[in-house]
């Protein structure tokens, strides 16, 4: 049973809003005095729209999941754009399946744990700030990688955080050493973009297909097989 929690504004975006508001106010009072009142219903609009245009990119929905053993949940809010067995040329070295979803400037931005079990690595690189949904931009823009080994299936999954044209800040919570829990963000992608998940092969059921929309910390987007199911679908 999945059920969402009450709105509220995410702590990265805090900050960056107060001061946006505090410095719109001032615009307007300035309008106010000098530009006459047509001007100031102008920049009042235009502020408005603005200041809750910003502000949509920073809610945070509570989201509470309770996801059967084994069950891999959604990263993030978004479109899922790919779905393909690939090369993981970034650190693992090897193939592996490769699950992408694309968050637009309407998704949440909020990144939450897809599973639960052990940070293994994290790292950062600085990279270009391609439009998130083209492949190269796995490899070739800003990005975070977040290697998790399950806790129920022993095995890892790479999680990869990658900043879009218009983000210019990921923020990772994960580190190495740190126990990945359901519930818990695991970053957040300011203004944007994509998270790339990359499966062991042969080790999960993909339970969505391309195109399909998801949900962070809400839909199950695959879930590990286990000895049960391998023999199963070996027969």
């Amino acid at each position: 049973m999945i059920r969402s929690l009450r709105m509220t504004i995410h702590k990265e975006g805090r900050k960056l809003l107060l001061w946006l508001f505090v410095g719109l106010l001032a615009l307007d009072g300035l309008v106010w005095i000098v530009g006459g009142h047509l001007a100031f219903v102008i920049t009042l609009t235009v502020s408005i729209f603005l200041f809750l245009f910003i502000t949509n990119f920073f809610r945070s929905p509570r989201r509470i999941c309770q996801p059967a053993p084994g069950d891999i949940m959604a990263p993030a809010d978004g479109k899922v754009v790919v779905i393909e067995r690939v090369f993981e040329e970034g650190l693992l070295k090897e193939e592996r399946i490769q699950l992408s979803i694309f968050m637009s400037v309407f998704n949440v931005h909020a990144n939450w744990y897809p599973i639960e079990g052990n940070v293994e690595h994290y790292s950062h690189q600085n990279g270009n700030f391609l439009a998130a949904y083209l492949p190269k931009s796995s490899t070739e823009n800003e990005r975070s990688t977040v290697l998790i080994r399950s806790s129920f299936s022993q095995q890892t999954l790479l999680v990869r955080q990658i900043a879009g044209a218009l983000a210019r800040r990921i923020v990772t919570y994960a580190y190495t050493g740190k126990k990945a829990r359901y519930n818990e963000h695991l970053g957040f992608i300011k203004f944007g973009s994509r998270v790339d998940l990359f499966f062991p092969i042969d080790a999960v059921d993909i339970l969505v297909k391309h195109g399909d929309l998801t949900k962070g910390n809400k839909t199950v987007i695959a879930r590990w097989k286990t000895k049960e199911t391998e023999t199963s679908t070996a027969q």
